[in-house]
């Protein structure tokens, strides 16, 4: 049989690959313990898909090194459709930031969707004498590296949001890395840390619970979820814009007839007024459902954006 014979037939054989799909279970890695944003997103896009797609979707928790380690394997998983893997934003900067990553963030991934966004927050304690972000930056002004403020680790996005707010303001702070948002958390509520940084979804409840007082938000607009805070840009922080957001990867090569049956089936999970609810309330989430190519070019956004900080502030990872 002809080469040309064989690729023709394999061509043919496509829509059927995709309209059989799924037949087996389809696994959703997540590289993130349970809990936090990522893991719920996975758990409820399973839920949806099951019901309207048919077959299984299992999510599997594999975390470590920032998300990486659950992602590496990802992409040397086999290209058949039925591995995916749930990305936060520090899939954006890990290649930044970690040496000798297992894997290339662009070649070995083929991008679904860009599932949506949301802004970050800087909090305080209810208690601490600081009313809005400006009294921040006349404090670390008056005293540099004396006020601290946490994230959920080096290199995060968090981290690499304050450390451009600090440049833009011409302030200094001292920074204090936590291993993830529990742990900063709970220091900020017992007064060890003056300010945190970290996704609206993390600290929102407690600024609604009286324990957190929210100074900002890193949004061009106002957080729905905190719509009485001001942007840094409204408190004379302008151009330092940074966003949370969740993404779904596959390995590269996977067929994309199964892709795109996949994307019209999340599409349509996002559109049900029960998700959106969920997302918007639980997650402070703006639900963007982008096209695979338009994902593309927001991830080397992100991977170029956060690289020239990582590189200018000399950011490393223990």
């Amino acid at each position: 049989m002809s080469l040309f014979r064989v690729l023709v037939l394999l061509c043919l054989a496509f829509p059927a690959w995709a309209q059989e799909w799924p037949s087996k279970p389809v696994r959703f890695v997540v590289p993130f313990p349970p809990g936090g944003t990522v893991d719920p997103l996975a758990r409820l896009m399973a839920v949806k898909l099951g019901e309207s797609l048919g077959g299984q979707f299992i999510v599997d928790n594999r975390p470590g090194a920032g998300g990486s380690i659950g992602t590496a394997q990802v992409a040397k998983a086999p290209p058949d459709g039925y591995t995916f893997v749930f990305v936060f934003d520090s899939h954006g900067v890990n290649q930044a930031i970690i040496k000798a990553l297992p894997y290339d963030t662009v070649r070995d991934f083929a991008p679904v969707m860009l599932v949506g966004t949301a802004p970050y927050a800087i909090a305080t304690r209810a208690d601490k004498p600081y009313k809005s972000f400006r009294d921040v930056v006349e404090a670390a002004k008056a005293k540099p590296d004396v006020v601290t403020i946490g994230s959920i680790g080096n290199g995060t996005l968090g981290h690499l949001t304050a450390l451009l707010a600090q440049q833009v303001g011409g302030f200094k702070l001292s920074h204090v890395p936590f291993a993830g948002g529990g742990p900063m958390t709970q220091n900020m509520l017992g007064g060890h840390i003056d300010l945190g940084i970290g996704s609206a979804a993390l600290l929102t409840p407690h600024v609604r619970g009286g324990k957190m007082r929210a100074l900002a938000t890193t949004g061009e607009k106002r957080a729905a979820t905190l719509p009485d805070v001001p942007t840094l840009a409204e408190q004379g922080i302008p151009g330092v814009v940074a966003l949370a957001w969740w993404g779904i990867f596959a390995p590269a090569g996977t067929p994309a007839p199964i892709l795109q049956k996949f994307w019209s089936g999340l599409k349509q999970a996002l559109e049900q007024p029960d998700v959106r609810k969920t997302l918007a309330e639980g997650v402070g989430m703006e639900i963007i459902a982008a096209s695979p190519e338009a994902t593309q070019q927001f991830v080397l956004g992100e991977m170029q954006r956060w690289g020239k900080v990582v590189k200018e502030h000399g950011v490393k990872v223990d």
